[in-house]
């Protein structure tokens, strides 16, 4: 898998990662936005809610796929002995079960749908730690 991931990324793995993980921290930020228009607590003249609920559900099902993509290839690239290991592992993992937890409220389990704002901000803090804890330090 080592090999695999390297040659998709032409052998810059950790800035492949870098990228995305960027790319995914700022799509958090506009989703959480997104749903503020969504729900009315943020009111813009160009963007009425049930566009902005629509897009947010678009952007979050593609950002679902780049995130599975990326854990993918940490954890067949880097698996789980990185030196960032201490903290990116249990925080990416936390991000990955908040998300399939926020997913699974969206698709079934709709009388938690209460949940769902906390959740969305949970996962904000989540890929912003996330990306901290892999990506920061190879940009400062």
């Amino acid at each position: 898998m080592e090999d695999f991931v390297s040659a998709l990324a032409n052998g810059r793995v950790s800035e492949v990662k870098i990228v995305l993980a960027s790319a995914l921290a700022v799509t958090a930020a506009y989703q959480v936005t997104l749903m503020a228009v969504g729900y009315g607590k943020l009111k813009l003249p160009f963007l009425a809610p049930a566009p902005a609920s629509s897009a947010h559900r678009a952007i979050g099902d593609a950002a679902m796929v780049v995130t599975l993509i990326v854990s993918a290839m940490c954890i067949g690239y880097f698996g789980f002995e990185a030196e960032e290991a201490d903290a990116h592992v249990p925080i990416a993992l936390a991000l990955l079960a908040v998300f399939a937890f926020k997913v699974a409220v969206v698709r079934w389990w709709r009388r938690l749908d209460f949940l769902l704002p906390w959740l969305g901000v949970t996962l904000l803090i989540l890929f912003i730690a996330t990306w901290a804890s892999a990506a920061a330090p190879h940009l400062i």
